[in-house]
């Protein structure tokens, strides 16, 4: 990961949140999937912070987050990272949420939409239902697995706690999210909703009822890659979130002035 721009912790809802900005323009917050932390970004930042201010953080916690005693939740992460735009006193942002990261940003979406102007969401869901757990046997998941293990030792202040985190995550994973299709549809941010072609954990059918189910979504499928496509092909994933962020740039300068 770069230097960052400005980087430390951040006293939200009863945690020290760890956080980096880089670069200067418009805001986009990036939110890792599960187990992970923020330097899994860096193949983005290098690419997004030419041209954007690019915000990473660790959730609670992982990586260099602590974790506090309240139940693991989507709702409670996503309030965390409502809270750490406030400390850095931004009110919107495009938002880019892989897996986990996803969901939360789905999560924000769909309760606090007056703080995105645009999502992009890859390898996420809105029900519990539609994660295949066969996937997580798989070669892949378990090479991330352990890399996200060697992580956790490095960073975290508590590295013998990670299977601690490990049996948290999983039972919110068997519980969460549990969005009806109403509100799933209730969405209004601009929102790009992305497929991997060989994503196993994620039923394909349910990202696609993701994309038909949000009013004027977009879907999109990023070839040759699974679950993991920002490690495995950054350039590919970088060019999918520019072209998606240049999007809302060239819709914003399209309308009409009042």
């Amino acid at each position: 990961m770069q230097t960052a721009d400005e980087s430390g912790f951040a006293s939200v809802n009863g945690i020290n949140m760890y956080y980096a900005v880089y670069g200067t323009g418009d805001p986009v917050l990036l939110i890792h999937g599960g187990l992970s932390n923020a330097d899994v970004w860096s193949s983005q930042v290098a690419a997004l912070s030419k041209t954007y201010k690019v915000i990473v953080a660790d959730s609670r916690g992982h990586g260099r987050s602590t974790r506090g005693d309240q139940p693991m939740s989507y709702d409670l992460m996503a309030a965390d990272y409502l809270a750490l735009l406030d400390r850095l006193k931004i009110e919107r942002c495009a938002l880019v949420g892989w897996s986990d990261g996803g969901v939360i940003g789905l999560d924000i979406a769909i309760n606090h939409p007056e703080r995105l102007t645009r999502l992009y969401v890859q390898g996420a869901h809105t029900d519990a239902g539609a994660v295949s757990s066969s996937a997580f046997v798989s070669w892949n998941f378990a090479t991330f697995f352990a890399r996200a293990w060697r992580d956790y030792i490095r960073l975290s202040d508590t590295p013998w706690r990670f299977p601690l985190l490990v049996a948290e995550l999983n039972g919110m994973w068997g519980r969460e999210p549990h969005w009806t299709p109403e509100q799933v549809a209730s969405i209004r941010v601009p929102t790009e909703v992305v497929a991997a072609e060989h994503d196993r954990s994620i039923k394909l059918e349910h990202t696609q009822f993701m994309a038909a189910t949000i009013p004027g979504a977009k879907y999109v499928l990023l070839s040759r890659v699974d679950h993991f496509a920002l490690l495995q092909d950054p350039d590919g994933f970088n060019r999918s979130v520019l072209d998606f962020l240049k999007a809302g740039a060239a819709q914003t300068v399209d309308e009409p002035t009042p």
